[in-house]
């Protein structure tokens, strides 16, 4: 059974996910620049939501280069002398097959579960003085990564275990030297592009001394920000037979996760230049779809831009249509259910597709129609 979710979402002046030069993204779709969002930025906004709506601190991951400094931390609250357990936590991470820098960073960004660093703090409890030996006879501060036996496999398993992280299932996670501990997203999530031509513009601004002396003009800062204003349609859908594959056939937990997922992404805003724009809006139309199997984004219904001046009104009209079009060419029997909302628009009665009037509602609807 497959979630998707679509979205159409405006922003006023804002520069949510910016390039390497500071302007907000863009991208060329339908021979004509658009704004865009990164996939990676709604993920992270998504991410820091899941416990708000169901899933416990427990039951999520961090990504993290910093497992040496944070199990040393661990161990030093246990008594351990800080030198002796930094050194052996670099040991243990170097036997569990992961190099630590002159820096105690890991060379990968590790996305690991709550319990990993409780665990490795237990292994190194366990292994205090074996680690510490070894650690003596290698000399201290090397990086170099151990090949692994299966004693160590095993340990490391245990450690990186992501079957109780949810968003490690959700999102997937890849390491390219223990391809053992890899796990295939249950989600997929596109970049969000606006439906309509876009073109980015730049804020000039001056700020003054609070305590310049009387009588002194002129500005003591200036510079520019670069902002855009978009109408965006996002896309994301999400598994459930992986999703519950992932999380150890923990059906309990899937269905949360699902919940989670669907009302983060709802509400998922990128955190860039919020303190200087504000640009706190909400999605004003929402399709809900849950599927047998296949997978539909409707960005191509803005191949053409929309260029009418009630831009929401249109692109919800857009989509709305191409949805239509798709099920009557392609068929609509691997489609269990569809739900619509608009928060401001008239959606009709499109064939398919049950019309609700709040987000409770469709979120109900859409969970209940996916067996969740």
């Amino acid at each position: 059974m497959i979630i998707e979710l679509h979205l159409l979402q405006s922003f006023p002046v804002s520069n949510l996910n910016r390039d390497d030069t500071g302007q907000p993204k863009t991208a060329t779709f339908g021979g004509h620049l658009r704004g865009r969002v990164s996939s990676q930025s709604i993920k992270r906004a998504a991410r820091d939501l899941f416990t708000e709506y169901g899933l416990d601190r427990s039951e999520t991951a961090v990504r993290t280069k910093r497992l040496l400094d944070k199990t040393t931390d661990a161990l030093v609250r246990e008594q351990r002398d800080e030198d002796e357990a930094k050194a052996v936590v670099r040991t243990a991470l170097s036997q569990l097959g992961f190099g630590v820098d002159e820096k105690g960073l890991t060379q990968y960004l590790l996305f690991v579960s709550q319990a990993a660093i409780g665990h490795l703090t237990a292994y190194c409890r366990e292994n205090w003085d074996a680690l510490k030996a070894l650690g003596a006879t290698k000399g201290a501060g090397k990086s170099t990564k151990a090949k692994l036996d299966r004693a160590g496999q095993a340990e490391t398993q245990r450690i990186l275990d992501a079957t109780r992280a949810a968003d490690i299932a959700l999102f997937g996670r890849m390491i390219a030297d223990i391809k053992d501990l890899n796990v295939d997203a249950a989600s997929q999530v596109a970049h969000a592009i606006s439906t309509h031509v876009v073109v980015n513009e730049f804020d000039f601004y001056t700020a003054v001394d609070d305590l310049k002396p009387r009588g002194e003009s002129g500005a003591d800062m200036i510079g520019t920000v670069d902002f855009n204003a978009a109408c965006y349609y996002r896309y994301a859908n999400v598994d459930l037979k992986r999703l519950t594959e992932n999380l150890g056939d923990d059906v309990d937990l899937a269905g949360r996760a699902a919940a989670a997922w669907l009302s983060a992404f709802v509400n998922a805003v990128p955190s860039g230049k919020q303190n200087s724009t504000a640009a706190r809006t909400m999605p004003d139309t929402l399709l809900g779809v849950v599927r047998e199997r296949g997978a539909w984004n409707l960005a191509n219904a803005f191949l053409r831009p929309v260029a009418d001046h009630d831009v929401m009104a249109a692109s919800t009209a857009r989509l709305v249509e191409h949805f239509g079009k798709l099920r009557g060419f392609y068929g609509a029997g691997q489609i269990r259910s569809a739900t619509a909302a608009s928060v401001s628009g008239d959606l009709g009665e499109p064939a398919g597709v049950r019309v609700v009037t709040s987000i409770d509602e469709f979120t109900s609807t859409v969970l209940a129609g996916a067996g969740v």
